[in-house]
């Protein structure tokens, strides 16, 4: 099982002229293609097999994707990237190979948990794992430790290719700047039910969408002294 492949644009075309514009469609497809067309696609998620994602998925909760790099490097390092592996490496050992993560200790037992879950339900096989159905795999991971609706949905969709949305703080900002999220009203869920009632749903156009949103939001819809003007959504 590989990891998801680079978005196509024709692919998001062909899903884009077959799908029937309804609510705030021809907005969000008009804010895609907007950042599109700034940055081109983003390969999201960085990693070579879906396991090595969700490691990722997991890492990368309150730090900089540099930081889980480094991490990620480290148990590549001495050939710990592996269910089993981490299974059995014991938890100390773990908390220092990704010291450079942050919050160690704490992530440590995060993955001990995510990888007994993965042994105990699916063998330790991520591609078992891909074929259970999406809202029942999701409501596992939820009873997972450490593991969030934005963690859990990060592995659906970008370790599993499922087609599910994943919300973060950049997403909150950007659409709620452009009106289309009241932020002083709003869950995860009703965030994520926005995207999914009003896109096509697939799940290559949901992970170059959030991934576009990350970068816009990194770059130009700042928390603080955003870059409205030169924002490629300036306009919209």
């Amino acid at each position: 099982m590989k990891a998801q492949p680079p978005c196509n644009k024709k692919h998001i075309e062909k899903i884009e002229k077959d799908f029937t514009p309804f609510g705030v469609s021809d907005s969000l497809m008009d804010m895609f293609w907007r950042l599109y067309e700034k940055f081109g696609p983003q390969y999201w998620w960085p990693g070579q097999t879906p396991f090595e994602i969700a490691i990722g998925a997991i890492l990368t909760q309150n730090t900089n994707w540099q930081n889980v790099e480094r991490a990620i490097s480290n148990l590549k390092g001495k050939s710990l990237l592996d269910c089993d592996a981490l299974f059995h490496l014991p938890s100390s050992t773990l908390s220092q190979l990704i010291r450079p993560a942050g919050y160690y200790n704490i992530k440590a037992k995060r993955l001990k948990s995510f990888v007994t879950f993965l042994r105990e339900r699916f063998n330790g096989d991520m591609e078992r794992m891909k074929e259970e159905r999406t809202h029942e795999l999701r409501k596992m991971l939820l009873n997972v430790h450490g593991i969030g609706p934005e963690t859990a949905d990060s592995i659906l969709l970008y370790a599993l290719s499922k087609k599910v949305f994943v919300v973060d703080a950049y997403t909150i900002r950007i659409f709620s700047r452009h009106e289309l999220i009241d932020p002083s009203d709003y869950s995860y869920d009703s965030v994520q039910e926005l995207f999914m009632r009003n896109l096509p749903k697939d799940a290559c156009l949901f992970n170059e969408y959030h991934a576009l949103i990350v970068r816009t939001g990194k770059e130009f819809c700042k928390k603080k002294r955003p870059q409205c003007s030169k924002c490629p959504l300036n306009g919209t």
